[in-house]
């Protein structure tokens, strides 16, 4: 009897674990946009050389216009008492209504006048380039001094009238006097409110000897108080 010939068990054979050139595609895809996304989103999330001038050229300006708010509100100070001084003697000679004077002013009195005026219309004649809010203080103010030089140089034209023509020119310095304290008053709320945006909190640059002239007047807020 012929031996049968036993064959060795088939051992199943294993699978190809081998990535196929597909698969090899994406991993190397992947991990190049890994490798790059890292330095772009770092680009993407930094600052470009345009927007830190921009940032650095705001704050400068920001800066500049603090130290302007400080000047202008020293000036404005320095100019308010000296007007003050003015206009209580002015409210003597020019009454709002129109009527007569209590008295007339003596050419001296009305030259020291003249020279007050002139000394505030050159303190505030100055206009440095600032923010817009800064810029409409300093024009108020500039405005409000040469309205009031106007109203003293009116006064003093009619004081050289004869008796008979000379109260239309008392009564237009009068009005062109309110004109100049109604025109103050805006600028000094304008330079309150900047003062409080700088930090400075309230500052109160009021005419305060010219009662009734109409305007603005300060608000309650005690100087220096914020918000």
């Amino acid at each position: 009897m012929s031996s049968k010939t036993v064959r060795p068990p088939r051992v199943p054979s294993r699978p190809d674990v081998r990535p196929s050139n597909r698969a090899r595609q994406i991993v190397v895809a992947v991990v190049a946009a890994v490798a790059i996304a890292g330095p772009v989103g770092y680009l993407l999330g930094s600052p470009d050389a345009s927007q830190v001038a921009i940032a650095d050229m705001r704050e400068a300006e920001k800066k500049r216009d603090v130290q302007q708010i400080g000047e202008l509100t020293s000036t404005a100070r320095v100019t308010a008492g000296e007007l003050n001084g003015v206009l209580s003697k002015l409210t003597e000679v020019l009454p709002r209504d129109g009527a007569p004077g209590a008295r007339s002013a003596e050419p001296a009195e009305v030259d020291g006048w003249r020279k007050v005026l002139r000394q505030a219309v050159e303190r505030h004649a100055e206009t440095p380039s600032g923010t817009t809010a800064t810029n409409v203080a300093r024009a108020g103010f500039r405005g409000a001094v040469d309205a009031m030089a106007v109203a003293v140089d009116t006064y003093a034209a009619g004081r050289e009238l004869p008796a008979d023509l000379r109260q239309p020119f008392l009564e237009l310095a009068a009005r062109q006097r309110s004109a100049a304290v109604a025109t103050w008053s805006v600028a000094a709320t304008q330079l309150d409110q900047i003062n409080v945006d700088a930090g400075n909190g309230h500052q109160h640059v009021y005419l305060t000897s010219a009662p009734g002239e109409g305007g603005m007047s300060a608000d309650s807020v005690p100087e220096g108080t914020h918000g």
